[in-house]
C-alpha cells in the first residue's frame, strides 16, 4: 500500500523503539516512514519502562501527519514495589501496557516511571497495585503480552485467579479504559490463551484488540535484533540457554499481515482505531517553567533585581556609572522583564553569590551570556561588554522568545556542593540531572556485533580498525572510502555476516548516562512534567528526556561546568600568597601586564588555557600577540571555517597599508579584527550599520543565514537591500554587501564566548609568566592523577629551571605543593598511591610527627590501607630519603618492617603492650 494511499482499519498500539534500550530495535524516522507506506493514521510507542522517547515521537508524527498514542510497557511487582525478595527475575514483575488518553494520563505515566526507577527498582524499574491505583487517571490498559499477570495466570490454568486479577485491573482503570490484547508470533501458548483472552472480553463486554508486540522493523531483522539482545546480556549468539525470542515475527506487521492472522477476530483490528479515537494527549511544550525567586519583603523581584543591578554598576565602575552604562543597564531590564526572565537572573545570581560566599572558584563566563551588562553587575560574568562591545541581543533575542542559557564555569572539585545547594534551596524533587543517550557508532557496534559473534578480540579490532578515523563516519561511508574493508566485507562470508548485522543495528542506543554538566532545576515536582531516571546502584537522578527535549517541555537547564582551570588558578593565587604573602585580585587583573605578552609570543605555553596546542602556540607567536582582544581573535581564529583567515589577519596587523573595507560603515566595526569579520556580533553590526536593522533584527538575519533556508534567506535579502538603499547605499553594492555577510555568518564566532576564554587564558599566562613555581605546583596538582600529564608537566619545570623535590613521607601532601622556590612532588601523583593512602600518611604525621624510618612507618600505619604495593610504589619513587633510608635499604628490610608493623598494630588492636 503507498503512503497516503487508502487509511489502514488497523494501528500498533504495542511498539517497542530504540528507547527500549537494547530489547526494541526501531529508530523513530523509519517507525513513521512504515506507518505512511501502510496507511496508518495512528501508532503507539510503548517502551520498556521508561518514557525517554516520547518527546521524539510525538513531535516527529505530528510532522509527519500520524497521531502518536504516548505510552510504555510497565513492569509491575507482585507485592510491593519495595520488596525485593523475590530470588528469580520471572517471579520479580509482570509487564503491563499503559496509554495515555490526555494530559493527565501523561503526567500520570510520567510518575509512574519515575516511580519505578527511583523507588521499585528490582531487575526492572517496577511500580505496583498501590501506585498504579494512585496514578490511573487519563490511563488506558490491556491485558498485555505473554509477559502480563493474566496470561500468566491462563498459561498455568490458573482462570480463577485469571478473573480475579481482570476484576482488579477494572477497579483500578475502569472498564471503560481497559481492553484485551491478543497476539500471535507463531508461539504456541499465545494460539493457546487467545480463545481464553477472547472470552473473556465478550464476558465483561471489553474491547478486543490485536497487537503484535513490535521490537523491529522488518521480518528479516530478526537476526540483527537477536544479536542486540547478546550485546544487553553480554552472550553470544552461538550460545545455549540465553535469554532470545521463541520466534522470527515481531516486526512491524503491516495491516494485511494482521488480519490474515486474525481472522477468527475481525473487530481486533478496527477496535484498534477505537483506542486511537481515545487518546487525544498534546505533550505540554515550551512552558515556562522557571522557579520562582523569592525578593525580599515588601519588594517586587523586578525592583530586587533592578537594585541589585545598580548597586553592582556602582561596584564595578567606581561610584556612578555612566549615562550609557545606565541607559544600557535600563534597555537590558527592561527586555529581561518583558520576556519574563527577572526569575531566572535571580536565580542564577543567587547560586554564584552561593559559590563565592564559600569560596569556590567561579570562571568569567562563557558563551553569549558574558554580553549581558546585567549579568556583568550581577557578577554572573567577569567580562564588561561595553569596554570589549559584547552585544545583548546575542543572548536574549527580545524578537524571538527562547530559554536565556547561562553556562557557568566552576572549580572542578567543588561543582557537587552547588548541585547540593540547589537541591537543598528548590527541593529534592524539583532538581535533578539530564540523560544522555550514548549510540553504536560505526567502530563500536562493529566491536559490539564481533564479541556476540564470538569473533576473536584480534580480527575484530583489525576490521574496527580499518574504519577511518572521522568525526561521526557511518559504516556505508566507511565501506567506500577503504578498499581493504571493502574486499574483506565482499570475500569473507563471516565479516559479511558481521557488516550487515552491524549496519541493521548502526546507531542504536546501547548505553545511558548522565549529562556532565546539565542540571534541571524547577519550583514543583518535576514528575509533574517530565519523567526521571535512575541507574541502578547510582544515587543520580536524571531527567528521562535529554537536554532538548527537557528544554523543548520548557524546563529551565543550567549548564555547572566543571573547569579544571579555574582550580590550577585559585590553587595558585593561594601558592602565591601562602608562600609570597601577595593577594591577587585574580577576577580583576588588567589584561596589560608586559611578561605575560612576552610570554604568549614565546610559545612557551604549555599549561596556559585553549594556547597548548602547537597550531596554537605557531598562531599566537605569528600574530605576535599584544592584547587580550588579540587573544580572543585566537581563540576564534583557531577553527576549521576561519582558519583561512589567519593569514589574511597577521598581514594587515603587521602591515596596516593592506588594510581595506567594502564599504566605510564597515571600517569601526572591523578595525578591532584588522579588517577581517570573525565574529557573530561583528555580523551584527554590519547589517545594522549598513541596512538600519535592530540589533534583535541583526540576529534573526545571522540565525537564518545559518539554518540556509532559500525563502527566508530571499525575504531577509530583500529586506536588507532595500535598508541599504535607505542608507544610500546603491542596490549592487548592498547586494554583494549581503553575500559577503552570508559567508561571515557561515564561520562567524561568538565573540562574548571568546573574550571570556581569552581571558582565562590571560590569567593561566600572567600566572606562569609571574609566578612559574605557584603555576607549575597547581598544575601538577590538577593533574595528579594523568601521569602522562604530569611527566609532561615535569618536563616543563625542568626547561624553566624550577627544580622538582622527590615525593617524601615527611613531607609530601596528596597534590604537588610549593616549597620555597621549588616543587615537591604530591604523593597522589605516584603510580598505585591513591588518596586514602596518601591521606593516612598526612594524619598520622600530624598526630606523632615525621617518621623516624621504614620500621616506624609501617607500625604506624594501618596495613589494610597500606599494603606492599603501595609501599613499594612510594620506595620506588624515593620517598623514604627523609628518614635516612635509601631504596635499597628499605627493600631489604621491608618483610621485615611489614610484619613487625603488623605485630604492632594487632597488640595496640587487643590493648598489649610489647615487652620488647
Amino acid at each position: 500500500m503507498g503512503a497516503g494511499s487508502v487509511s489502514a482499519d488497523f494501528c500498533h498500539l504495542h511498539v517497542h523503539t530504540e528507547y527500549s534500550v537494547l530489547d526494541g530495535a526501531i529508530k523513530i524516522p523509519e517507525l513513521l516512514d512504515r506507518c505512511a507506506e501502510y496507511g496508518m493514521r495512528a501508532c503507539a510507542i510503548t517502551d520498556h519502562g521508561a518514557m525517554f522517547g516520547v518527546v521524539d515521537f510525538f513531535l516527529a508524527a505530528k510532522k509527519r501527519g500520524i497521531k502518536p498514542i504516548i505510552g510504555a510497557e510497565l513492569y509491575l511487582a507482585p507485592g510491593h514495589r519495595t520488596d525485593r525478595s523475590a530470588k528469580s527475575q520471572g517471579a520479580a514483575y509482570t509487564h503491563l501496557l499503559l496509554l495515555c488518553k490526555n494530559e493527565t494520563g501523561y503526567r500520570n505515566l510520567c510518575k509512574l516511571s519515575s516511580i519505578g526507577y527511583l523507588e521499585g527498582f528490582h531487575y526492572k524499574p517496577r511500580v505496583d497495585a498501590e501506585t498504579l491505583t494512585k496514578h490511573a487517571e487519563g490511563l488506558i490498559s490491556s491485558t498485555g503480552c505473554l509477559g502480563g499477570e493474566i496470561p500468566q495466570l491462563l498459561m498455568r490454568e490458573e482462570f480463577a485467579e485469571a478473573e480475579n486479577a481482570l476484576k482488579r485491573y477494572l477497579e483500578i482503570f475502569g472498564p471503560e479504559n481497559f481492553f484485551v490484547e491478543l497476539q500471535d508470533q507463531g508461539i504456541p501458548e499465545q494460539r493457546r490463551i487467545n480463545p481464553h483472552l477472547a472470552e473473556m472480553a465478550r464476558k465483561h463486554n471489553l474491547l478486543l484488540v490485536a497487537t503484535n508486540d513490535c521490537h523491529y522493523l522488518n521480518k528479516d531483522d530478526a537476526e540483527a535484533h537477536d544479536a542486540l539482545l547478546c550485546i544487553q546480556t553480554n552472550k553470544t549468539i552461538d550460545e545455549e540457554n540465553r535469554f532470545h525470542f521463541q520466534t522470527k515475527e515481531f516486526h512491524f506487521r503491516s495491516p494485511e499481515e494482521m488480519r490474515e492472522l486474525f481472522a477468527q477476530w475481525p473487530e481486533a483490528l478496527p477496535n484498534t482505531l477505537k483506542i486511537a479515537d481515545m487518546c487525544n494527549l498534546e505533550i505540554p511544550l515550551r512552558k515556562h517553567l522557571i522557579p520562582e525567586y523569592a525578593a525580599p519583603e515588601g519588594k517586587s523581584k523586578s525592583t530586587f533585581l533592578r537594585d541589585l543591578v545598580m548597586l553592582g554598576l556602582e561596584d564595578r565602575y567606581g561610584g556612578q556609572p555612566s549615562q550609557a552604562h545606565l541607559e544600557r543597564a535600563e534597555y537590558e531590564l527592561g527586555v529581561i522583564e518583558q520576556m519574563g526572565f527577572v526569575d531566572y537572573f535571580l536565580v542564577v545570581w543567587d547560586l554564584i553569590k552561593e559559590a563565592r560566599s564559600k569560596g569556590i572558584p567561579v570562571g568569567p563566563g562563557r558563551g553569549s551570556g558574558a554580553g549581558s551588562l546585567v549579568a556583568y553587575a550581577l557578577t554572573i560574568t567577569n567580562i564588561d561588554p561595553i569596554r570589549y562591545n559584547l552585544i545583548f541581543e546575542r543572548f536574549l533575542n527580545p524578537d524571538r522568545v527562547s530559554m536565556p542559557d547561562f553556562d557557568l564555569d566552576f572549580c572542578y572539585n567543588r561543582r557537587p556542593e552547588l548541585i547540593e545547594y540547589v537541591r537543598e534551596k528548590y527541593g529534592q524533587e524539583n532538581v535533578s540531572q539530564i540523560i544522555t543517550f550514548g549510540r553504536m557508532l560505526a567502530k563500536q557496534v562493529i566491536r559490539n556485533v564481533g564479541r556476540v559473534m564470538a569473533m576473536s578480540y584480534a580480527e575484530v579490532d583489525r576490521i574496527a580498525k580499518l574504519i577511518p578515523d572521522e568525526l561521526k563516519i557511518t559504516l556505508d561511508s566507511a565501506l567506500e572510502k577503504e578498499p581493504e574493508l571493502k574486499n574483506l566485507v565482499k570475500t569473507d562470508p563471516q565479516i559479511q555476516k558481521l557488516w550487515h548485522l552491524a549496519c541493521r543495528l548502526e546507531g542504536t542506543i546501547g548505553t545511558l548516562s548522565t549529562h556532565a554538566a546539565g542540571v534541571i532545576i524547577c519550583d514543583e515536582p518535576l514528575t509533574d512534567h517530565v519523567p526521571l531516571f535512575q541507574a541502578s546502584g547510582s544515587d543520580i537522578v536524571a531527567t528521562q528526556f535529554e537536554m532538548k527535549r527537557a528544554e523543548e517541555v520548557g524546563l529551565l537547564k543550567m549548564d555547572f561546568l566543571g573547569l579544571r582551570t579555574l582550580t590550577v588558578v585559585h590553587d595558585a593565587v593561594r601558592f602565591v600568597k601562602e608562600n609570597r604573602g601577595i593577594h591577587i585580585d585574580i577576577d580583576a587583573l588588567e589584561p596589560d601586564d608586559q611578561q605575560t605578552y612576552n610570554l604568549l609570543r614565546s610559545g612557551r605555553t604549555a599549561g596556559v588555557f585553549q594556547l597548548e596546542s602547537s597550531g596554537m602556540r605557531d598562531l599566537a607567536k605569528r600574530i605576535g600577540l599584544e592584547s587580550l582582544e588579540e587573544v580572543c581573535a585566537l581563540v576564534a581564529l583557531y577553527r576549521p571555517g576561519p582558519m583561512q583567515l589567519k593569514d589574511q589577519y597577521i598581514e594587515c596587523k603587521h602591515n596596516p597599508a593592506k588594510l581595506a573595507y567594502d564599504h566605510p560603515l564597515l571600517e569601526p566595526i572591523l578595525k578591532e579584527t584588522y579588517g577581517v569579520a570573525l565574529y557573530q556580533e561583528q555580523v551584527m553590526q554590519i547589517v545594522q550599520a549598513v541596512a538600519g536593522f535592530s540589533l534583535a533584527q541583526a540576529d534573526n538575519l545571522r540565525r537564518a543565514m545559518g539554518k540556509k533556508d532559500p525563502e527566508l534567506m530571499e525575504q531577509q535579502r530583500e529586506r536588507f537591500v532595500e535598508g541599504a538603499t535607505r542608507n544610500r547605499i546603491d542596490k549592487e553594492t548592498a547586494t554583494a554587501l549581503f553575500q559577503k555577510i552570508e559567508q561571515f555568518a557561515g564561520y562567524g564566532f561568538n565573540k562574548s564566548h571568546s573574550m571570556a576564554y581569552a581571558f582565562v587564558a590571560y590569567q593561566t599566562a600572567f600566572l606562569k609568566a609571574n609566578y612559574p613555581v605557584e603555576f607549575m605546583a597547581a598544575l601538577l596538582s590538577s593533574e595528579s592523577g594523568n601521569l602522562d600529564k604530569v611527566a609532561q608537566y615535569v618536563e616543563e619545570c625542568r626547561r624553566m629551571g624550577i627544580e622538582i623535590l622527590p615525593p617524601d613521607v615527611n613531607h609530601s601532601g596528596y597534590g604537588f605543593d610549593v616549597e620555597g622556590s621549588a616543587i615537591r612532588f604530591g604523593m597522589g601523583a605516584v603510580k598505585n598511591v591513591g588518596r586514602d593512602p596518601v591521606e593516612a600518611i598526612q594524619r598520622q604525621r600530624e598526630e606523632a610527627g615525621p617518621y623516624k624510618d621504614i620500621f616506624d612507618f609501617c607500625s604506624r600505619l594501618d596495613s589494610r590501607v597500606m599494603n606492599r604495593r603501595v609501599i613499594e610504589s612510594l620506595n620506588r619513587a624515593g620517598a623514604f630519603e627523609s628518614t635516612g633510608w635509601n631504596r635499597r635499604q628499605v627493600e631489604e628490610v621491608l618483610e621485615a618492617a611489614m610484619s613487625e608493623g603488623q605485630i604492632s598494630q594487632r597488640e595496640r588492636a587487643s590493648g598489649q603492650t610489647s615487652l620488647l
